[in-house]
């Protein structure tokens, strides 16, 4: 069975929403073989409405291989769809509480160190982690702060061949008042701790909004980068030719550093959402 005949066979054979087969339907002829240059996944939040299993099919059928930011009583869906969730959650802190915050250093580490080993258990590299809101600290002692209740997560980590990733978010639209805004902001952290288990999220819709020149700068740091999500600027929305960045270029620049990680589709439809979910991985298989 090719990946157009799988769509429609899921289509086909899915209950309950006749939304999301009429989706399924309506991508079934534009999915082409994928190259195998970039390694797919897709943000489960954005397709909320889409029940996890159903989901999990239709990115199965697309070619995605992961499911992102997936607590741990879901991990085990995706695997039995023979997916995995290639950047895990580990800690339900709200993400404008971080690292940078000591008062929960003591709940971080606890968190951390309970649901490592279960990630690690389940086959999964890398779980996401955030610095918190700034509240005040300044750049240098949110560095400070953010080392200091790292490193014994660390140890963890390195224990169990896990990658514990912070995500650069912008501070301009989306979250106000985030530390960890500017990717050499958390290139100075991923110095300062100097472990191969520490590396940052790239989200390119983030980081386009808060400092730009894209391409260059993943050249620059792709070292200390373990994953990718995308988003269309202005908006969040699809990544098309309706937005302002040139997802192509990008992905080809990603491809030629040698990274051989994920790229995770992050942006919230405006449209049939499997079908624009399909669209967006032909944009991104250079």
């Amino acid at each position: 069975m090719n990946r157009n005949q799988a769509l429609r066979s899921i289509a086909a054979g899915l209950a309950g929403s006749t939304l999301i087969d009429q989706e399924l339907k309506a991508m079934a002829d534009q999915m082409p073989t994928l190259k195998g240059n970039i390694r797919h996944s897709v943000c489960q939040w954005c397709y909320g409405d889409i029940p996890l299993e159903k989901l999990c099919e239709a990115a199965k059928a697309m070619g995605i291989a992961s499911i992102d930011l997936l607590g741990k009583k879901q991990w085990s869906v995706a695997a039995s769809y023979g997916l995995t969730c290639a950047m895990a959650y580990a800690s339900d802190t709200p993400l404008n509480r971080g690292f940078n915050d000591p008062s929960i250093h003591a709940k971080l580490l606890k968190d951390y160190s309970d649901n490592i080993p279960l990630a690690a258990e389940a086959g999964l590299k890398n779980v996401i982690c955030f610095s918190g809101n700034t509240n005040g600290i300044s750049s240098e002692a949110g560095i400070e702060n953010c080392a200091k209740g790292l490193e014994p997560v660390l140890k963890i980590a390195a224990r169990y061949g896990v990658t514990v990733t912070m995500e650069l978010l912008n501070s301009k639209v989306d979250h106000k008042d985030y530390q960890c805004d500017h990717t050499e902001w958390g290139v100075k952290l991923c110095e300062k701790l100097g472990s191969e288990n520490f590396k940052l999220l790239y989200d390119i819709y983030h980081m386009q909004i808060m400092e730009g020149d894209v391409i260059a700068t993943i050249r620059k740091h792709i070292k200390y980068i373990s994953h990718f999500h995308t988003g269309g600027v202005p908006g969040r929305n699809e990544i098309d030719e309706t937005q302002e960045l040139n997802y192509p270029a990008i992905m080809q620049a990603i491809v030629q550093t040698g990274y051989k990680g994920f790229v995770a589709q992050e942006f919230i439809p405006k449209r049939d959402k499997l079908t624009s979910l399909a669209q967006s991985i032909k944009i991104c298989d250079v």
